[in-house]
């Protein structure tokens, strides 16, 4: 399997930025570069009803979709689990 590319949403950007720890910040964009060369760690889930998965970090939540033929993992949405799953 190749190395996939990261792409992270301008929204998900802004999201990992408002988190006010910066030793919290450091560990989830350490896990986002992991998802490059494993898409489907252990302890992954896929979303129900969606083409999205999540993996947690913490009290946080990383939402991503995986395209496997362009080998690109795109980070939708990261944020606290009470809030990150509202629409």
């Amino acid at each position: 399997m190749g190395k996939y590319k990261v792409s992270i949403k301008r929204s998900a950007v802004k999201e990992i930025e408002a988190i006010p720890q910066k030793k919290e910040r450091q560990r989830i964009i350490r896990r986002i570069g992991q998802l490059a060369d494993d898409p489907r760690p252990p302890g992954v889930q896929k979303l129900s009803g969606q083409n999205k998965y999540r993996i947690r970090q913490g009290a946080y939540r990383i939402i991503y979709a995986i395209e496997d033929k362009e080998l690109i993992v795109m980070i939708v949405k990261v944020g606290q689990r009470k809030d990150v799953y509202k629409q």
